[in-house]
């Protein structure tokens, strides 16, 4: 497929700093036929900047939420609301590159068995997804701030928690990028910047929307693995992610939520292995440590208020 066939689905809140140059930069990237924004009940000039976008181009549709489900649930309204075989996940703070996507896109077309242009056209690829011979990956990319410094999220290991109590070390779930590797195998990738084709999202059941923040991307790489798929990044594709754009005007609310993540993620597939004492101890490393995950955004929102 050398046409354009990727739906970019965008979740915005309070997302003004950075989504005009993201939706400026996803209109003229190649191979994206639809834009999706769905935004969480945003407080800023976020809606103003997308009916902006959607006036200029057809492409871009987007759905204003009365409230704030959360990142799960308007990533699934995005994937719904679209119709292209591929869906990338792009955060408002993901500044991509005009030939990213296609890139990442042609990297998945590799590991799953065709060429870099994919199969010659759409029945072929429908074909071989059902059986089981297409598409079967979650590809995200070599994240990297402004500063030049890479994310630690774009390349993960599982979270063991039990693994933790032991050894504290394992609380580190980032992985070093292994230059020699264009595609590099992981356990996870970071739902800032995903790519993965729509058979694939539909056959998990999309991302878990009793997850309100952070996890939800562990948790989707985690059952598209348990369902064959590879998750990988594309070492050789680097986007800027400024991070922290939606979280900076509400740290404890953005802290609750992700020790809840943390906490639903190990209860839902780790849990039922362990003993009663592990449970409990791992409940209390979990949620001990959310005071002072809180107080350190707290403070640090303060310092760059007074900046």
């Amino acid at each position: 497929m050398s046409g354009g066939d990727i739906a970019a689905i965008v979740v915005s809140y309070d997302s003004e700093e950075t989504i005009d140059d993201c939706l400026s930069r996803l209109r003229a990237a190649t191979g994206v036929v639809e834009i999706r924004v769905v935004d969480n009940q945003s407080r800023d000039g976020t809606l103003d900047i997308v009916q902006r976008h959607a006036l200029a181009d057809p492409r871009l549709r987007f759905i204003a939420n009365p409230d704030n489900p959360g990142f799960a649930v308007g990533c699934n309204q995005g994937a719904a609301d679209s119709r292209a075989p591929w869906l990338a996940f792009v955060n408002p703070d993901c500044l991509v590159e005009p030939d990213s996507l296609a890139r990442m896109r042609a990297h998945a077309h590799r590991a799953v068995g065709f060429g870099e242009d994919g199969p010659r056209d759409l029945s072929e690829y429908f074909d071989a997804a059902l059986r089981g011979q297409g598409g079967d990956v979650v590809l995200g990319a070599d994240l990297v701030g402004e500063d030049g410094v890479r994310d630690t999220a774009a390349r993960r290991r599982d979270p063991d928690f039990a693994a933790m109590l032991r050894d504290p070390s394992r609380a580190q779930l980032g992985i070093a990028i292994d230059p020699s590797q264009r595609v590099q195998a992981v356990d996870a990738v970071s739902g800032a910047l995903m790519l993965m084709a729509r058979g694939l999202f539909e056959c998990i059941g999309g991302f878990d929307e009793h997850y309100r923040l952070h996890a939800e991307d562990l948790d989707l790489c985690r059952r598209a693995r348990a369902e064959g798929a590879m998750v990988a990044c594309a070492n050789d594709v680097q986007v800027v992610h400024v991070r922290g754009v939606s979280s900076r005007s509400r740290p404890l609310f953005v802290e609750w939520h992700k020790h809840r993540g943390f906490w639903r993620y190990y209860r839902k597939f780790d849990a039922a292995r362990d003993g009663a004492f592990v449970r409990a101890t791992v409940f209390t490393m979990i949620w001990g440590r959310f005071p002072f995950a809180a107080l350190r955004a707290s403070l640090r929102r303060k310092t760059g208020l007074s900046s």
